[in-house]
């Protein structure tokens, strides 16, 4: 189980937007900005099916999100997946609403999920 420092935490709880960094199928690299959650050692990330992070985190592998604000960052990096029942998908959303905003509904709404086993922050939230 990761472990965060309080500090650390503290900063995860503030709404900031992250980098989902995904590889794509030939291997490099695909980032964008996204909203995330992050509990219990997992990191998630609600968006669409067919969206090209989720098609990506789909393939399994590896992804990071990173959360950065002036000098102070954190990366969730570990093993991807991608959710798509009604009850990951009603938790994320509702994980999702609690940090940022509702979001609008959607039919093709899915969860990628990444169960964090590195964390990387700046010096101040060690």
């Amino acid at each position: 189980m990761i472990e965060l420092s309080l500090s650390m935490a503290e900063f995860i709880a503030e709404r900031h937007l992250a980098v989902l960094a995904t590889q794509r199928a030939d291997g490099s690299p695909h980032a964008v900005p996204v909203g995330f959650t992050f509990s219990l050692g997992v990191a998630r990330v609600i968006t669409f099916a067919p969206s090209v992070k989720a098609r990506n985190a789909g393939r399994g592998g590896r992804a990071s999100v990173t959360q950065i604000d002036g000098g102070r960052w954190v990366t969730f990096e570990g093993p991807v997946r991608v959710l798509d029942d009604a009850t990951a998908v009603e938790n994320a959303v509702a994980a999702y609403a609690q940090r940022y905003r509702q979001p609008k509904v959607r039919d093709d709404r899915v969860v990628i999920e990444i169960e964090v086993d590195r964390v990387m922050c700046s010096s101040g939230l060690k």
